[in-house]
């Protein structure tokens, strides 16, 4: 029995970051709340050379992918968004011990998307503010939960060039 309890220890151990993305979550619906309220639509609001605050209303995915279709991309983002989380946590719940890397870029990702999925539920679109350009080129905007997916798929990306190099050191070890 104590080994049941230990297996069930490690597995779910990583499930304790799930805070991170409560934080996301919190960070994210509170900049948007902010930005909602103290911007006015479609105004860039300077803040240094190169990044601007400019309120924007994003129907699609990220670049505003489908933003123009008749509006079944707001119900499929939010299924998809969901279905993914689902996933996010199954693989959070199976992680090692020695896998909080992992685990950190999964709850980021985690936090971001359902910081989006409530935009798209509640607003019918995911507020974005953070605009950053060059010259005539404008990035476009964006917001907290889009960085921390974009990090936590970072992560996760580094993690795979990562993995190979220590997997490989650990089997040519000699015991």
């Amino acid at each position: 029995m104590d080994a049941v309890m230990t297996d069930q220890g490690v597995a779910g151990s990583k499930l304790r970051w799930l805070w991170l993305a409560v934080f996301v979550i919190a960070l994210d619906l509170g900049t948007k709340a902010i930005a909602s309220a103290a911007l006015t639509y479609g105004v860039p609001v300077p803040v240094m050379p190169l990044f601007n605050f400019t309120l924007l209303h994003n129907t699609g995915a990220a670049f505003s992918f489908l933003a123009d279709a008749a509006g079944w991309q707001r119900w499929f983002f939010v299924i998809l968004a969901l279905v993914v989380s689902v996933v996010l946590v199954g693989w959070l719940r199976g992680l090692g011990r020695h896998e909080t890397w992992t685990a950190i870029a999964i709850c980021l990702i985690l936090g971001g998307a359902l910081g989006n999925v409530y935009d798209r539920v509640v607003h019918g679109y995911v507020v974005d503010f953070l605009h950053f350009y060059w010259q005539d080129y404008h990035f476009p905007a964006f917001n907290l939960a889009d960085t921390a997916i974009t990090i936590g798929a970072g992560m996760l990306i580094l993690d795979m060039f990562r993995k190979p190099s220590e997997d490989a050191g650990r089997s040519s070890d000699p015991k």
